[in-house]
C-alpha cells in the first residue's frame, strides 16, 4: 500500500469549497485541522474545529449549490470516498464486507473495482483488531476509513475507540494526530432487534476527543464524509439505514437528492435550517429530519408553521443555531431516535435554557424511551420517533 500523502493536505482543506452556516456566519470547521483541532471544552464543544487556516482567518467556507444531478445517500458516500482516494494515496478503507460485497448498506459499493484489495480491505470479524489497526495506520500518517458494520457492536471495540482513537492526540500533548474516520450504521425501523437497531450517537458525543457527524441526506453525506476524511481529528460518521436509499429497504423519497459532482465539504459543527417556520422549532437529525419535514408539510395548510433544524453534527454542537431558531418561534421540540435519558435531547434543551431561558414558552421531547429496541414491528414503531408522534407533539405545542 502506498503511503504517498498529498502535501497540500498538511496545510489546507484541499481544493473543495468549504461551507457556510445557515446564518451566513464565518465557519472554521471542515477540513484539515491544526494541532489543537481536537481540543474541547468541558462541555464537549470544539474550541477549533479546524480548516488548516490560521485562527481568526477571514476565509469562509461556502457550500456549493446542489445542482440537478441526483444521487442516493449511499452513492453520495461512495463518491466522496472515491474522490478522496483518487486525490490522496494515504486514504484507504477497511472493515467487514467492504470489498466485493460493497458494505452491507452499500457504503463502499464499487470501490474495490477501482482501487483494488490493497486499498479496500475486507477484515475478519474482529472489530477490536481492525479498528486498532486503523488507529495505528492513522498515527503513522495514513487516512483510514474504518467501517464498524453496526454501531451496536461498539462494545467489543470501545477500548480502541475511546482509550486510543479519541485520546492519543491529548495524551501526546498535541504531537500525534489521528486522522481517521469511523463509519457506522445506526437506527431502527426494520425489525433488526435490540442488538442491530440503536442510534447511540449520544454515547459517542458524550465522550471528548471525537467529532461526531450524522447526515440526513445525500448532499450532506458527501460533504460531511469529505470533511471527515480531510480532518486531522478522529471523526465518527454515523449513517441511518433509512436515509441510504437502498432498493431493498422501505422507500424514502428524501433519501435521493441533488449532489454536486465536484468535491466539496459541508462544515463539521454547523447545523442547517432545512425548513423555515414561525410557530415551533423542531431540532433533530438523521432520519427524523425526514419525518419532521413530512409533518411540517402536512400541517402547513392548517396554518401551523414548523421550523426544522437539522443538526448535521453533534460534536461540535451548533448551539448558536439552536438558540437562533428558538428565538424566532419560542417553542422547542427535540426529536431524537437515541435514548431519551442522559442524551442529546437534554443537551439541546440545556443549550437554550442556560443561555436564554426567557425564550422558551414550550419545551418537549420525542425520543426513544429507555427500553431495548423491540424486534416485533408493531412494538418497534411504538417506541420510534415516528411522524405520528412528532405531529402530536407539534399540535400540543402550538395549542398552548
Amino acid at each position: 500500500m502506498s503511503t504517498n500523502i498529498d502535501p497540500a493536505r498538511q496545510e489546507s482543506a484541499g481544493n473543495a469549497p468549504a461551507s457556510a452556516a445557515s446564518t451566513g456566519a464565518p465557519v472554521t470547521g471542515a477540513g484539515v485541522s491544526t494541532a489543537t483541532d481536537a481540543e474541547t471544552t468541558a462541555g464537549g464543544d470544539a474550541i477549533d474545529t479546524g480548516t488548516g487556516r490560521a485562527p481568526g482567518s477571514s476565509a469562509t467556507v461556502i457550500e456549493p449549490e446542489p445542482g440537478k444531478r441526483k444521487l442516493s445517500t449511499a452513492k453520495a458516500i461512495q463518491e466522496a470516498i472515491a474522490q478522496e482516494m483518487r486525490a490522496d494515496d494515504s486514504v484507504f478503507v477497511m472493515g467487514e464486507d467492504v470489498g466485493p460485497y460493497g458494505g452491507i448498506f452499500s457504503s463502499t459499493t464499487g470501490l474495490i473495482d477501482e482501487f483494488g484489495a490493497d486499498r479496500i480491505l475486507d477484515t475478519p470479524i474482529s472489530e477490536s483488531a481492525f479498528i486498532g489497526a486503523g488507529i495505528g495506520a492513522a498515527v503513522e500518517g495514513m487516512r483510514p476509513i474504518v467501517e464498524l458494520m453496526f454501531v451496536d457492536f461498539f462494545g467489543v471495540c470501545m477500548d480502541q475507540i475511546y482509550n486510543h482513537m479519541a485520546k492519543i492526540h491529548f495524551e501526546s500533548g498535541g504531537n500525534v494526530q489521528v486522522p481517521m474516520v469511523l463509519m457506522t450504521a445506526v437506527g431502527g425501523g426494520y425489525s433488526d432487534g435490540a442488538q442491530h437497531s440503536q442510534a447511540l450517537w449520544g454515547t459517542f458525543a458524550h465522550l471528548p476527543g471525537m467529532k461526531v457527524v450524522v447526515p440526513s441526506n445525500p448532499y450532506d453525506a458527501k460533504g460531511l464524509m469529505t470533511a471527515a476524511i480531510r480532518s486531522n481529528d478522529p471523526v465518527v460518521f454515523m449513517f441511518h439505514k433509512g436515509v441510504m436509499g437502498l432498493g431493498w429497504m422501505k422507500k424514502n423519497k428524501r433519501s435521493i437528492g441533488a449532489v454536486p459532482e465536484e468535491s466539496y465539504e459541508v462544515p463539521i459543527g454547523k447545523a442547517r435550517v432545512v425548513r423555515e417556520g414561525t410557530d415551533v422549532t423542531v431540532v433533530t437529525l438523521s432520519l427524523s429530519v425526514h419525518h419532521a419535514l413530512d409533518v411540517a408539510e402536512k400541517l402547513e395548510p392548517e396554518g401551523i408553521s414548523v421550523e426544522v433544524l437539522d443538526l448535521r453534527s453533534l460534536v461540535p454542537l451548533d448551539r448558536d443555531a439552536i438558540v437562533a431558531s428558538v428565538s424566532k418561534t419560542g417553542r422547542l421540540i427535540v426529536v431524537d431516535e437515541d435514548y431519551q435519558s442522559f442524551g442529546l435531547s437534554g443537551e439541546v434543551i440545556a443549550s437554550v435554557a442556560e443561555r436564554q431561558p426567557q425564550l422558551l414558552s414550550h419545551v418537549s421531547r420525542v425520543c426513544m424511551p429507555d427500553v431495548p429496541v423491540p424486534y416485533a414491528s408493531q412494538l418497534e414503531y411504538a417506541v420510534l420517533p415516528t411522524a405520528t408522534r412528532i405531529e402530536a407533539a407539534v399540535r400540543e405545542a402550538v395549542a398552548k
